[in-house]
């Protein structure tokens, strides 16, 4: 089993945080001058977000795959296709309203860091 994004292989350990966090439903309400409830509902056809995070403790990338994932998240409009450890796939883009796309803490810093020093990353992307 391994998790990819596009060609990037990603550690197999990464936890989709809000997987059960989002509805495809959308729906708004509003009182109408006569005080009755306009309920207007829709189903959403993208914008799932898939938030994959990993820790202190499991979940480390290297800091040559961080580097790769900074230069596919500065591409504006880059889809890309996520395959996850059960196989299932979806077309996502880096997420870039709620805070950085890609976050990497190294696990050990370093003044001088290499490519194969470790990180623990969080990615925030959503489905398109």
């Amino acid at each position: 089993m391994s998790i990819t994004l596009g060609t990037i292989a990603l550690p197999t350990d990464l936890h989709w945080s809000d997987e059960f966090d989002w509805s495809p439903v959308a729906q708004e309400t509003e009182y109408t001058l006569a005080g009755a409830l306009a309920i207007e509902t829709g189903v959403m056809q993208a914008g799932r977000p898939i938030t994959l995070e990993g820790g202190e403790d499991r979940a480390w990338a290297t800091r040559a795959t961080v580097l790769l994932l900074q230069a596919a998240a500065a591409l504006p409009g880059e889809t890309m296709t996520l395959t996850l450890n059960d196989a299932r796939t979806f077309t996502v883009a880096f997420r870039h309203s709620d805070g950085a796309p890609v976050e990497a803490r190294p696990i050990v810093p370093f003044n001088t860091p290499a490519a194969g020093d470790w990180y623990a990353i969080t990615l925030r992307l959503m489905e398109v």
